[in-house]
């Protein structure tokens, strides 16, 4: 049993329109990612969510606002960005920090996102349950993923 999601943002729970630059919650249009409120909602029950993303725009608060105007936020218990890690994305560093922060054990942790090197890779290097969101799987994946190709799977 995991104690604490960690989402990717954009592609993960929020479309990341291409061409658009900026903040996302200054974005003229902003969308969540299809059955992303379900699955929040559904796993907000049992577990904390939190969002961990490589936005390099926005801080904190800004990502409060863009998933405030899409109705998510209130299934989030908080946001990770490199302003407030100091670390990117990607890096073991990063999620180092991250699990500090939460004051959790890695095997007590899942990562959803849509980026193998970003997401998915370093999260199974540090022991944290990685969960591929992917149209298009590859056998690059590390052994212990969980590839799913919509987010409402995670609702079984």
């Amino acid at each position: 049993m995991m104690d604490v999601y960690l989402f990717d943002w954009g592609d993960t729970l929020m479309v990341d329109y291409p061409g658009s630059t900026g903040k996302m919650c200054n974005w003229p249009k902003v969308e969540a990612v299809p059955g992303a409120e379900k699955v929040l909602k559904h796993l907000s029950r049992k577990v904390r969510i939190y969002v961990a993303t490589g936005a390099s725009d926005s801080k904190e608060e800004d990502i409060k606002k863009a998933f405030a105007r899409v109705g998510l936020s209130q299934y989030i218990s908080g946001y990770f960005c490199k302003a407030n890690i100091g670390f990117e994305k990607g890096t073991l560093e990063y999620l180092s920090a991250v699990l500090e922060k939460l004051g959790v054990h890695s095997s007590r942790v899942a990562m959803v996102g849509d980026s193998l090197v970003k997401d998915i890779k370093p999260a199974a290097s540090i022991g944290i349950k990685p969960i591929w969101l992917t149209k298009k799987p590859s056998s690059t994946a590390p052994e212990r993923t969980l590839i799913i190709g919509a987010l409402n799977e995670l609702c079984i």
